[in-house]
């Protein structure tokens, strides 16, 4: 039950799925050398064995797709891993920038899928909720409220408190949003925000240099800032949606949360 939405997003998605897609890396056409695939494959197996030993049935899973340490950041993309039913296998659902176009699409890949790109690090970060938050994830999954929720104007670096654009961690944080704030109050980008705000949520600042900007904004469609307030924007204060605001969103809500290292 908990995958049955998310199959449904893989439907909207086919149409996408034909190009080349990437979230938290350039899009590149060079092919994974034969070691490459190997070391993912070895990644992604043992992520799914380290899901199986938590006894979750709702994770997050993140990737390092581009070194960020200069941004004191060790992951770069997000995805809900659901398994489909209690001994079934798993599935990543997670909204990928569409070859560095402006657009993303929400798409329904197993383990192996999700590593088997150019991966900066063979590494995986697990988020597992708690009991109740896993349960509350799962419902949610079987409405209408994921797909709902999912903006395909992408900006890799989309205000936290904007519904103009939406990056690929900001799907996840909005979904969690809705799983997690009062039944009924979250149907909406725009209630999840509010819902986030009401808990006092407030992602870690990304600084970016004038310098940076301007060539991101100049050379890459994937990027924009006109979403933010202009005054962060001029500071070079960037209060966009990692994998690092997820994790936060969650322990401020989930006392019963864990983390864990796959390496």
């Amino acid at each position: 039950m908990a995958g049955r939405l998310f199959v449904v997003a893989a439907v909207v998605a086919a149409a996408l799925a034909a190009a080349p897609a990437r979230a938290g890396q350039p899009c590149e056409e060079r092919p994974l050398a034969p070691h490459e695939v190997v070391l993912s494959m070895d990644l992604a197996q043992r992520t799914v064995q380290a899901l199986d030993a938590s006894g979750a049935q709702v994770a997050l899973v993140a990737r390092a797709g581009q070194d960020l340490s200069r941004y004191r950041l060790r992951y770069s993309h997000m995805g809900i891993v659901v398994r489909d039913h209690p001994k079934g296998r798993w599935t990543v659902v997670h909204a990928l920038n569409d070859c560095g176009s402006a657009v993303s699409g929400l798409y329904h890949e197993g383990m192996g899928n999700f590593f088997l790109t150019d991966l900066y690090r063979h590494e995986a970060q697990l988020v597992i909720p708690g009991p109740e938050a896993q349960a509350r994830l799962a419902q949610l999954a079987v409405t209408r409220t994921p797909l709902r929720l999912h903006e395909p104007r992408y900006n890799m670096l989309s205000y936290v408190y904007s519904t103009k654009y939406q990056n690929s961690n900001q799907w996840v944080l909005e979904t969690l949003a809705a799983a997690m704030a009062p039944p009924g109050q979250v149907e909406t980008r725009a209630e999840a925000q509010r819902w986030l705000r009401s808990i006092g949520f407030q992602p870690p600042t990304v600084e970016i240099s004038a310098a940076t900007r301007l060539g991101a904004r100049m050379f890459r469609a994937n990027v924009a800032f006109d979403d933010h307030p202009y005054e962060r924007r001029m500071a070079g204060q960037i209060d966009t949606i990692t994998t690092d605001a997820v994790v936060r969103m969650v322990r401020m809500v989930d006392p019963q949360a864990r983390t864990m290292t796959v390496d």
